[in-house]
């Protein structure tokens, strides 16, 4: 018995189709950056975020003055202002994988790029970049906004602002790779941002609230809470900066390889 081979043409010179470039990770990247900034979703988030940045830092400006609180490095403003800004960057990231799912064109974006793991590492690396980026420039923002009204009452010493800078984009970066894991895993708006609220906002604040030495070391290990001391820099963290970013990326990785599991069982 003979078999015969077919290639599929693509053009007038008969280049077979795995000649054809665009495809891999590179283009499931593409193709996801096409789609986000097709939206109004980011623009509103990245605008919300802004001009909570703006009020936030002016106001802890203020209260520091008024309080006649001790000196202190003027980016703790905008460190301070993240445990608000972050949800404007978890929902960007949620409703990059969310919205497909309500619309079903999940069932395209699967059918363009068959190999699911790829597809949601893309997601998570636009996420991860976009929060950096964003976040860097929401801290510049906090820092100049608050420098006038803490008058007198903050120092600005470059090493420190461009530490804290850079650390608010790192922590916004694995905010937004753990919310892209999660979205995967539950797959509705609700229930992402549920759960990311919970996780990140909710239970760091019940745990110091009851109390106890078990509960207070349990929430020493909660994403917000490193990432709070991480950055803040301020040498009162429990844990070395290089184990706080290895803790954020332990939840990262924990909500991915939820999300992953799903995906595989059921992806669309």
């Amino acid at each position: 018995m003979s078999t015969v081979s077919t290639e599929v043409s693509d053009g007038p010179r008969g280049r077979v189709g795995s000649d054809r470039t665009g495809g891999g990770f590179v283009g499931a990247f593409t193709s996801e950056w096409t789609k986000l900034w097709t939206v109004r979703t980011p623009y509103v988030c990245l605008l919300a975020g802004l001009v909570v940045t703006a009020v936030f830092t002016f106001y802890y400006g203020s209260i520091a003055r008024i309080n006649d609180k001790p000196i202190q490095p003027v980016g703790n403003a905008s460190v301070s202002s993240v445990v608000l800004t972050q949800f404007a960057l978890v929902i960007l990231a949620m409703t990059t994988v969310t919205s497909e799912y309500s619309t079903n064109s999940v069932r395209t974006s699967l059918l363009w790029v068959p190999v699911r793991p790829r597809v949601q590492l893309a997601k998570a690396l636009l996420c991860a970049l976009v929060g950096f980026v964003t976040a860097v420039v929401w801290a510049v923002l906090g820092i100049a906004l608050a420098w006038g009204p803490f008058r007198g009452h903050a120092e600005f010493e470059l090493s420190k602002v461009a530490y804290q800078t850079v650390a608010m984009g790192v922590y916004s970066a694995l905010i937004c790779v753990l919310t892209v894991g999660v979205s995967f895993a539950l797959r509705t708006a609700a229930g992402a941002v549920a759960m990311i609220f919970f996780v990140v906002s909710a239970l760091p604040g019940m745990l110091v609230g009851l109390g106890g030495p078990v509960l207070l070391a349990v929430n020493a290990y909660m994403p917000q809470t490193v990432g709070g001391y991480f950055m803040l820099g301020d040498g009162e963290a429990p844990f070395p900066d290089a184990v706080s970013v290895l803790i954020l990326l332990v939840w990262a990785v924990a909500a991915h390889v939820a999300g992953l599991f799903v995906l595989r069982r059921r992806d669309a």
